[in-house]
């Protein structure tokens, strides 16, 4: 009986970690929709999202990019932004290796709040069809990278303020960033038409 009551303290254990991550997630984007600077109001109740699905929390390899020359990425608007490759992340999922870069923004390097700030835009499988038509984006911090390895979390993707509204420059994602497969987590299409 003892090993019994060992036993199913031990599954309750594991249970309790397997929930930890969803439930984690899930206040994660109940924050991301209460603090959503752009959508407000009941316009919240139009952002939809995949489920959580920790199969697309993946442990990626990170290989700098070194001398990177500063491009011009095209926005939705017309206008171009500068950035500049930071570094390869190199990743398996589906049963495939997969590649993206990560960006630095020319402008936010200039700002000490930002200063570490990675970009990594991106689109997929489901971009125009279940996710945004341009793209969606992840944010990434240099400290994230810890012995030439980051997490990458697609269910924290997320949409530009183009999906919601107009008016902004949101950048297009390069065509090193978009994937063949479909990732089906993070934030789908916004429901309101705008």
């Amino acid at each position: 009986m003892k090993f019994l009551g060992i036993a199913l303290l031990l599954l309750a254990g594991i249970a309790h970690a397997q929930t930890t991550y969803k439930d984690s997630m899930q206040q994660y984007i109940n924050d991301y929709v209460s603090r959503h600077e752009v959508v407000k109001g009941d316009d919240k109740k139009q952002l939809q999202f995949f489920t959580i699905d920790e199969t697309y929390k993946v442990k990626a390899t990170f290989e700098y990019v070194k001398n990177a020359p500063w491009f011009a990425l095209p926005t939705s608007s017309g206008k171009t932004k500068m950035y500049r490759q930071y570094g390869k992340l190199t990743f398996e999922l589906n049963s495939q290796i997969q590649t993206l870069y990560v960006y630095q923004s020319q402008d936010l390097i200039q700002n000490p709040q930002y200063a570490d700030h990675l970009f990594l835009p991106f689109t997929d499988a489901t971009t125009g069809k279940e996710s945004y038509e341009t793209g969606r984006y992840i944010d990434l911090k240099i400290d994230d990278i810890k012995n030439n390895k980051v997490a990458i979390d697609f269910n924290k993707a997320y949409n530009p303020y183009c999906a919601y509204v107009s008016g902004y420059s949101c950048p297009i994602p390069p065509k090193e960033n978009r994937l063949k497969i479909a990732i089906k987590a993070g934030e789908k299409k916004y429901r309101k038409v705008h």
